[in-house]
Protein backbone atom coordinates (compact mmCIF):
# COMPACT_ATOMS: atom_id res chain seq x y z
CA UNK A 1 0.00 0.00 0.00
CA UNK A 2 1.29 4.13 -0.84
CA UNK A 3 1.97 5.81 1.99
CA UNK A 4 -0.53 8.16 1.12
CA UNK A 5 -3.28 5.56 1.92
CA UNK A 6 -2.27 4.41 4.59
CA UNK A 7 -1.98 8.02 6.23
CA UNK A 8 -5.61 9.03 5.28
CA UNK A 9 -6.89 5.84 6.32
CA UNK A 10 -5.16 6.21 9.69
CA UNK A 11 -6.77 9.39 10.15
CA UNK A 12 -10.13 8.51 8.78
CA UNK A 13 -9.79 5.48 11.22
CA UNK A 14 -8.77 7.81 14.24
CA UNK A 15 -11.85 10.64 13.42
CA UNK A 16 -14.26 7.75 13.39
CA UNK A 17 -13.53 6.53 16.87
CA UNK A 18 -12.96 9.76 18.08
CA UNK A 19 -16.31 11.01 16.92
CA UNK A 20 -17.81 7.21 18.22
CA UNK A 21 -16.42 7.71 21.58
CA UNK A 22 -17.24 11.29 21.95
CA UNK A 23 -21.33 10.80 22.52
CA UNK A 24 -22.35 9.60 25.77
CA UNK A 25 -25.62 7.78 24.83
CA UNK A 26 -23.12 5.17 22.91
CA UNK A 27 -21.75 4.15 26.53
CA UNK A 28 -24.43 5.18 28.79
CA UNK A 29 -27.38 4.12 27.02
CA UNK A 30 -29.01 3.13 30.59
CA UNK A 31 -28.87 6.84 31.16
CA UNK A 32 -30.91 8.12 28.70
CA UNK A 33 -34.52 9.81 29.34
CA UNK A 34 -32.94 11.63 32.21
CA UNK A 35 -34.48 15.23 32.32
CA UNK A 36 -31.77 17.14 34.87
CA UNK A 37 -28.99 16.08 37.23
CA UNK A 38 -25.57 16.83 37.87
CA UNK A 39 -23.24 16.89 34.72
CA UNK A 40 -21.37 14.15 34.22
CA UNK A 41 -17.74 15.52 33.70
CA UNK A 42 -16.26 12.86 31.77
CA UNK A 43 -19.02 12.72 28.84
CA UNK A 44 -18.54 16.69 28.79
CA UNK A 45 -14.72 16.06 27.83
CA UNK A 46 -15.94 13.59 25.36
CA UNK A 47 -18.05 15.69 23.55
CA UNK A 48 -15.24 18.88 24.09
CA UNK A 49 -12.60 16.72 22.33
CA UNK A 50 -15.26 16.21 19.35
CA UNK A 51 -15.58 19.96 19.41
CA UNK A 52 -12.19 20.66 19.61
CA UNK A 53 -11.26 18.66 16.60
CA UNK A 54 -14.25 18.16 14.63
CA UNK A 55 -16.87 21.37 14.96
CA UNK A 56 -19.91 20.17 13.74
CA UNK A 57 -19.73 16.77 14.88
CA UNK A 58 -18.80 18.09 18.15
CA UNK A 59 -22.03 20.27 18.99
CA UNK A 60 -24.19 17.82 17.72
CA UNK A 61 -22.85 15.06 20.13
CA UNK A 62 -23.30 17.59 22.32
CA UNK A 63 -26.71 18.10 21.67
CA UNK A 64 -27.57 14.40 21.27
CA UNK A 65 -26.02 13.89 24.71
CA UNK A 66 -28.17 16.33 26.39
CA UNK A 67 -31.73 15.28 24.38
CA UNK A 68 -31.11 12.40 25.05
CA UNK A 69 -30.27 12.89 28.63
CA UNK A 70 -27.23 11.01 28.88
CA UNK A 71 -24.95 13.51 29.83
CA UNK A 72 -26.22 13.47 33.56
CA UNK A 73 -25.22 11.57 36.25
CA UNK A 74 -27.62 8.73 37.29
CA UNK A 75 -29.53 9.39 40.07
CA UNK A 76 -30.00 6.36 42.56
CA UNK A 77 -33.30 8.04 44.32
CA UNK A 78 -35.05 7.23 40.98
CA UNK A 79 -34.34 3.69 40.68
CA UNK A 80 -35.95 0.67 41.63
CA UNK A 81 -34.62 -3.18 41.31
CA UNK A 82 -36.80 -5.29 39.42
CA UNK A 83 -37.63 -7.59 42.09
CA UNK A 84 -39.70 -4.73 43.37
CA UNK A 85 -41.83 -4.66 40.88
CA UNK A 86 -42.73 -7.92 40.91
CA UNK A 87 -45.66 -7.36 43.66
CA UNK A 88 -47.36 -5.52 41.08
CA UNK A 89 -48.12 -8.46 38.81
CA UNK A 90 -50.95 -10.63 39.53
CA UNK A 91 -51.10 -14.41 39.23
CA UNK A 92 -52.12 -13.84 35.34
CA UNK A 93 -48.83 -11.83 34.60
CA UNK A 94 -51.14 -8.73 34.32
CA UNK A 95 -49.88 -5.24 35.97
CA UNK A 96 -52.45 -3.55 38.06
CA UNK A 97 -51.92 0.17 37.93
CA UNK A 98 -52.67 0.62 41.64
CA UNK A 99 -50.29 -1.84 42.43
CA UNK A 100 -47.85 0.13 40.76
CA UNK A 101 -47.99 3.23 41.21
CA UNK A 102 -47.96 2.77 45.23
CA UNK A 103 -44.95 0.95 44.79
CA UNK A 104 -43.17 3.59 42.25
CA UNK A 105 -44.59 6.54 44.62
CA UNK A 106 -43.38 4.67 47.95
CA UNK A 107 -39.90 3.87 46.75
CA UNK A 108 -39.19 7.25 44.46
CA UNK A 109 -41.44 9.83 46.23
CA UNK A 110 -42.91 10.42 42.96
CA UNK A 111 -46.87 9.95 42.10
CA UNK A 112 -47.19 8.97 38.06
CA UNK A 113 -50.44 9.44 36.48
CA UNK A 114 -50.87 5.67 35.51
CA UNK A 115 -54.54 6.26 35.10
CA UNK A 116 -54.15 8.65 32.91
CA UNK A 117 -56.49 7.84 29.62
CA UNK A 118 -53.47 9.19 27.44
CA UNK A 119 -50.69 6.32 28.57
CA UNK A 120 -49.92 4.28 25.92
CA UNK A 121 -48.80 0.61 27.07
CA UNK A 122 -45.79 -1.90 25.45
CA UNK A 123 -46.22 -5.67 25.49
CA UNK A 124 -42.89 -6.89 26.04
CA UNK A 125 -41.80 -10.55 25.55
CA UNK A 126 -40.11 -13.61 27.07
CA UNK A 127 -36.88 -12.31 25.72
CA UNK A 128 -37.14 -8.91 28.04
CA UNK A 129 -38.66 -10.83 31.51
CA UNK A 130 -35.21 -13.37 31.31
CA UNK A 131 -33.30 -10.22 31.12
CA UNK A 132 -35.02 -9.02 34.56
CA UNK A 133 -35.13 -12.68 36.01
CA UNK A 134 -38.78 -13.11 35.72
CA UNK A 135 -40.97 -15.88 34.34
CA UNK A 136 -43.45 -15.42 32.08
CA UNK A 137 -46.85 -16.41 33.15
CA UNK A 138 -50.14 -16.26 31.62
Amino acid sequence: MPLHTRIVGGVLAVTLFTQLSACGTLFFPDRRGQIEGKVDPVVVAMDAIGILFYVIPGLIAFGIDFATGAIYLPNGQYSMAPDTLKQAVDAEGRIDNAKLKALIERHTGHSLPLDDPRLIRHSGSVEQLAAFGLAPAA
